[in-house]
């Protein structure tokens, strides 16, 4: 297999192949785009986040999530699947955080977890119970304030019970770390 870096020609080349190829196998395509270490590429992928095609979305993350650089993307991976546009369309973006480092962000996955769809709730919730978070009292707090929010925001049926249960749990489990005085 061919490692050297990919020329421009050839990765244009590949975005060209992942916008019109109907039938082809745009997995490789997607896969051949993490491979380009021009950070042109990086951006355009990011953009594509944002896509309004789901399939172009799904593998623009896929390409990313695979990238050599990805850890240096999180904070625009995070943004682009808190993006107002691509609410109830971000499932794809949230599968790919397995492939991050997430321990500094413990409140970007709760905050999944509360407020996510059906798809993003599941996959959050398994990064809260296997992730080895970076926890603090502060980040306990700002954790709080999106807990809070989802209690006034929300009705109360099932689902805010069954998530009440799990948060609790997961906010005694988390202040059992610290000393009273240390949570002040």
């Amino acid at each position: 297999m061919d490692t050297s870096p990919l020329s421009d020609s050839a990765a244009e080349q590949l975005f060209e192949t992942l916008f019109t190829d109907q039938e082809g196998d745009t997995f490789k395509v997607a896969d051949q785009l993490a491979t380009c270490t021009q950070p042109w590429v990086r951006e355009k992928l990011l953009t594509l986040l944002s896509d309004e095609r789901y399939d172009i979305q799904y593998l623009a993350a896929r390409a990313i999530s695979r990238m050599p650089t990805r850890q240096e993307v999180l904070p625009q991976i995070f943004e682009a699947i808190h993006a107002h546009q691509n609410q109830g369309r971000n499932g794809a973006m949230v599968e790919i955080l397995e492939e991050f480092d997430l321990s500094d962000h413990f409140v970007d996955i709760l905050r999944l977890y509360l407020f996510g769809g059906f798809k993003v709730l599941q996959i959050a919730k398994e990064l809260l119970d296997f992730t080895e978070f970076d926890i603090t009292p502060r980040v306990i707090k700002k954790a709080e304030k999106h807990w809070k929010h989802y209690q006034n925001n929300s009705p109360r049926n099932d689902e805010y019970e069954m998530k009440r249960r799990e948060v609790e749990q997961i906010f005694t489990d988390l202040k059992a770390m610290f000393t009273e005085g240390e949570m002040e």
